[in-house]
């Protein structure tokens, strides 16, 4: 095999360069055959798990903005039921204070009214007193004055004659 060495520079070329291209080709053709296949398989199954994760990943983002909305939604519900409590509290209160005032205020009326009867009436029971008190002296006085006991029908005049004398005020009819 003569004729196939040669020099080539540096290389050599001799019959072991074909044993050697023989050999690189079937290992290029079992590489190409059970190898590259393999690894194509598992390089797009790598690519189709990476997609589905992609996939998973935008859907759950996608799930949390909704959830988020969702919570958002719920929060300001939730703010707002909370601020008509307030304000129906107040209102509540308000109304409650007021009726509390309005009450009072009736009862001091109350008060001050049966306080109006009642010196009214004491006031009343004061004069009949002094009127009966005055009778009476008046009676006794008479009695001293004139000496002797009257009747009751003189009686009676003198007392009302008295007591119409005092209740003008000037001790004259």
């Amino acid at each position: 095999m003569m004729f196939l060495a040669g020099e080539a520079g540096v290389v050599t070329i001799d019959g072991t360069v074909v044993v050697e291209l023989i050999t690189f080709l079937a290992m290029l053709a079992v590489l190409a055959r059970y190898v590259y296949p393999r690894i194509v398989d598992v390089a797009e199954a790598r690519q189709r798990a990476i997609t589905q994760q992609l996939k998973e990943a935008e859907e759950a983002r996608a799930n949390a903005e909704a959830r988020l909305k969702e919570a958002e939604v719920k929060l300001n519900e939730a703010r707002q039921n909370a601020q008509n409590v307030i304000e129906a509290a107040a209102k509540s209160a308000e109304q409650l204070r007021q009726e509390l005032k309005q009450k009072a205020d009736e009862e001091a009326r109350r008060t001050v009214e049966n306080a109006r009867k009642q010196i009214a009436a004491e006031r009343d029971q004061a004069i009949r007193t002094v009127r009966t008190e005055v009778a009476d002296l008046v009676v006794t006085a008479t009695e001293k004055v004139i000496g002797e006991t009257l009747d009751e029908h003189k009686h009676r005049q003198l007392i009302e004659r008295s007591i119409e004398e005092v209740a003008s005020g000037d001790g004259r009819r």
